[in-house]
């Protein structure tokens, strides 16, 4: 209709942020800085304080083992970056099952090594839990951002946004 504007929808105006953002980097970081980083960053920070806040939760109020807070936290923030990543940030259009698939076998590496792995070892050591999985978190924020952006939500042969 002449006249009418469309408003962008949430996955469009996300991603004009993220441009945005990356669009105001000094020259050496706006080059190597993706879109899709500042986009996983942004969803990232939230599930990652929605696995803090859960894990404190079962931890301090329900007193669950910590390998069992842990695992549901983790499990209920990694399903919730799932969603939000491939509805804002990647790619919405490819193959669900395929994603799905390859983003548990991500997970599962991830939690067993670094989630459960790292943030056992840094308590057992005698580091405060929620500081143990802050710790454990930096290391998770690398390898995720790598698998989802070339793994799960990559193409052979295309380049990711």
């Amino acid at each position: 209709m002449a006249g009418v504007t469309e408003t962008p929808g949430a996955q469009e105006r996300f991603r004009r942020i993220c441009a945005g953002v990356v669009g105001v980097l000094p020259d050496p970081l706006e080059r190597l800085v993706a879109p899709s980083m500042v986009g996983f960053c942004l969803v990232n920070g939230v599930t990652f304080a929605v696995d803090l806040l859960l894990l404190t939760l079962l931890i301090d109020a329900l007193r669950l083992p910590l390998w069992l807070g842990i695992t549901v936290a983790y499990g209920t923030a990694f399903t919730l970056s799932f969603l939000l990543n491939r509805w804002l940030n990647f790619d919405p259009e490819r193959p669900v099952g395929v994603q799905v698939v390859l983003f548990v076998a991500v997970v599962v590496v991830n939690y067993a090594a670094i989630v459960l792995g790292v943030t056992q070892g840094l308590a057992a050591a005698g580091t405060p839990y929620q500081l143990a999985r802050l710790a454990a978190g930096v290391c998770e924020a690398v390898f995720m951002y790598c698998a989802m952006r070339w793994v799960v939500f990559g193409r052979l042969g295309a380049p990711a946004a």
